[in-house]
């Protein structure tokens, strides 16, 4: 996973220069503005089958056939309402950016790119996690080769221009993994009365997912709204910097996931808190090492991206703490899940969600990008004590407290 996902870095890095570059940092915080609406929907896309193959699967693996085939129909039916939803939320843009970019990127996100990462998350699921990595890294190479090809026929493309050809690269690569996956898998099955009851269950893997989008960004939205788009450029490459820091986080994650579901199966918190310690001092120390590198080499931006983007450079470096912050809680929740507390979980990161918004409200139209960046580090940081205070509790006591914690976050 890491070595595939260290070739999708790099590919993410000159896709992102090109992209950059190609676009006005107005039109690029248009763009960060759409796939910002369209990542708070996608979590419901699939209703949480993706974690439950993985789980199910890890518990039982002859489950697969059928969570296999159930999850495809799920992904793609929930796929479709979630489009006609997010098309209908033209009014979240700003006036001048047409519905159709928002058709497009919706499109791509929230069918194509959902069936390819379910397709990653089937191959995890039969630790396959080669098949996993090569799926990530063609996602990326594809939008890399239709935006090299793009800015090749037209040197200064449109946002429409670009979201056409997001849309058709993320559709090659759904083609391919949906292919594979059918080839090489098990034949899927369906069960069709086992839907409803794994809908009802992942429905709050899904919620927390979207929580999850919504303090990771909902600020960029808000500032499109709020502020102005070329704020929303500034901030968005800085995070965008961020996120591609994050991946062989995301790599070790990946490869933790099954285990997480086992020690569970096997102990509960304790057993996932045990296999938690074993990997988080690790991933720590790489964080802090990311931290210190992008406030040493901020100022590499302007010189990589553009001029225009001299102000990245401020936005990155408040922004620099997030990794650490991020590799704490993401360890934390994945050790809740895997303990079976999703409930507990999902809520914690809707109360996360909800002030995320509420002190965006007051930041960004007062303080622009800087405002998005305070609250995000806020938002991180309130995660992290939450879900440190519930496995705490959880850690300490035999019976169940999942209930109590709910009813005071919420």
């Amino acid at each position: 996973m890491l070595s595939g996902n260290g070739l999708k870095l790099v590919i993410q890095a000159a896709y992102f220069v090109l992209i950059a570059r190609g676009l006005r940092p107005t039109d690029y915080g248009a763009f960060v503005a759409v796939v910002a609406i369209a990542s708070i929907v996608s979590p419901f896309v699939g209703m949480g089958t993706s974690n439950l193959i993985v789980r199910n699967v890890a518990r039982d693996r002859d489950s697969f056939s059928r969570s296999w085939g159930n999850g495809l129909l799920v992904t793609l039916t929930t796929g479709a309402i979630a489009l006609v939803l997010v098309v209908s939320g033209t009014f979240l843009l700003p006036a001048h950016v047409h519905w159709i970019v928002l058709l497009l990127v919706a499109a791509a996100d929230l069918i194509f790119g959902r069936i390819t990462d379910y397709c990653g998350f089937a191959f995890s699921a039969v630790d396959r996690f080669g098949a996993t990595a090569q799926l990530n890294v063609w996602s990326s190479l594809t939008r890399l080769i239709g935006l090299g090809v793009l800015i090749f026929l037209v040197r200064r493309p449109t946002i429409e221009y670009w979201a056409a050809t997001y849309l058709v690269a993320t559709f090659a690569t759904s083609a391919v993994a949906l292919v594979w996956g059918l080839k090489v898998l098990d034949r899927p099955s369906l069960k069709l009365r086992a839907i409803w009851p794994e809908v009802q269950e992942g429905f709050f893997f899904s919620v927390g997912q979207s929580a999850q989008s919504i303090y990771n960004d909902i600020d960029k939205t808000m500032l499109a709204k709020l502020g102005d788009l070329a704020a929303t450029g500034i901030y968005g490459a800085a995070y965008r910097i961020i996120d591609v820091s994050l991946v062989p986080l995301r790599s070790i994650l990946s490869a933790a996931n099954p285990g997480f579901f086992r020690a569970g199966h096997q102990g509960g918190i304790r057993e996932t808190c045990v296999y938690m310690r074993r990997l988080l001092p690790k991933a720590i120390g790489f964080a802090v090492l990311v931290m210190i590198g992008l406030l040493i080499f901020a100022p590499v931006v302007p010189h990589v991206l553009g001029a225009e983007y001299a102000r990245a450079v401020g936005a990155l470096r408040w922004l620099a703490v997030l990794p650490l912050l991020k590799t704490i809680h993401s360890f934390c929740a994945d050790a809740l899940t895997g303990a079976g507390h999703q409930r507990l979980r999902t809520s914690i990161q809707i109360a996360v969600a909800v002030f995320n918004i509420l002190i965006n409200l007051w930041l960004i139209p007062a303080y622009s990008w800087l405002g998005a960046a305070w609250s995000s580090i806020a938002s991180d940081a309130a995660l992290v004590c939450l879900l440190a205070i519930a496995i705490a509790i959880l850690a300490r006591k035999r019976q169940p407290v999942q209930a109590i914690m709910e009813e005071a976050i919420l």
